[in-house]
């Protein structure tokens, strides 16, 4: 199974995924969804300093959107709102030091944003990673866990009585069509079974975010949620991480402007906030979240299991901060 879900998903890309595929599918865009301003709109960028995350952030103050940028080193994300500042002309551009892998600074930042910060009109899940390597964080999570999936789930939860106070409210996360080769896994969450493949944690973190958005849809009615996979797009990330692929692949890879483009449309379009909640998009479509006869679809029991795990680890990190794995209290009552 994991060699058809692998293939189709890899001939599926090769004439979707790549920069002729966004060619093709940009014919079909209608450019007057994004001639809008949205000066007074406030917009949170995790991961803002590079690659799609500043291409968001710049095609987002260029409309004259309130810009608050989330990024892990002070240094990078200085210079990446001097140039975002220099070519939009808008000075309405905010940098908050957060490193996404410390779960407990995460929760941090969001309730203090919230105390200082009236409304939050779009919250944009960006920040990710892939490591190759099994590690932890401070709070005893597998890295790319804590950073693709404990992290936007904590500052989203957190962040959602804000965003509801706020004028046409939306969540967009960035995810991956790479989630399509992963079914969720209830059992493991923190890939502690089994061979460690960085690859195929990334994609499972990254179905963890498409069953999250679908989750929140349900939940938050007022809240307009979305996941969006941006194609294979030439990033430092993805060169850094996928060094091979980067080569492989080459001038096939979109540019950032082009992974982004799903991203702002979510963020500044009305056309976006017409479509139904909790869907995955590619190219402004929204698009299936299984492959066919992939099996990858999940029970309500399992989704509502996945759930209480992470309300459970969010309630050990509010709680304790420090010690986390260790001091979980299984007797939380389940999560719906």
């Amino acid at each position: 199974m994991s060699l058809y879900r692998n293939s189709v998903w890899f001939l599926n890309g090769i004439q979707q995924y790549t920069r002729k595929g966004y060619v093709a599918a940009s014919k079909d865009f209608e450019a007057k969804d994004l001639e809008v301003s949205v000066v007074g709109r406030s917009y949170m960028i995790t991961g803002a300093n590079s690659g799609i995350g500043k291409a968001t952030a710049m095609a987002i103050a260029k409309k004259g959107g309130t810009v608050h940028m989330v990024c892990r080193n002070k240094d990078r994300a200085e210079e990446a709102k001097s140039q975002i500042v220099f070519e939009s002309g808008n000075a309405e551009v905010y940098i908050h030091v957060v490193d996404m892998a410390q779960t407990r600074k995460v929760l941090e930042f969001a309730e203090t944003f919230k105390k200082e910060h009236p409304s939050l009109n779009v919250l944009i899940n960006n920040a990710g990673c892939m490591t190759h390597k099994r590690e932890l964080n401070a709070e005893g999570l597998e890295m790319n866990f804590a950073i693709n999936t404990m992290a936007v789930y904590i500052l989203t939860q957190a962040l959602i009585p804000l965003l509801q106070k706020s004028r046409d409210p939306r969540v967009i996360t960035v995810s991956s069509g790479g989630m399509l080769v992963q079914k969720l896994r209830t059992d493991d969450l923190q890939s502690e079974k089994g061979y460690f493949d960085g690859v195929m944690v990334y994609a499972q973190n990254k179905r963890q975010q498409v069953v999250l958005t679908e989750h929140w849809a349900k939940t938050n009615p007022v809240i307009h949620f979305s996941a969006m996979h941006p194609g294979w797009v030439d990033t430092p990330a993805v060169s850094t991480s996928m060094p091979q692929f980067h080569q492989m692949m080459g001038n096939r890879l979109r540019s950032v402007d082009q992974g982004a483009d799903t991203v702002v449309w979510l963020a500044l379009s009305r056309a976006a906030a017409r479509k139904r909640s909790g869907q995955f998009f590619q190219d402004r479509k929204p698009v299936p979240v299984h492959l066919p006869l992939a099996w990858t679809h999940s029970s309500d029991e399992e989704i509502c299991s996945f759930i209480t795990q992470l309300e459970t680890l969010a309630r050990a990190v509010r709680l304790h901060g420090e010690g986390l794995r260790d001091r979980v209290d299984i007797s939380i009552p389940q999560f719906v």
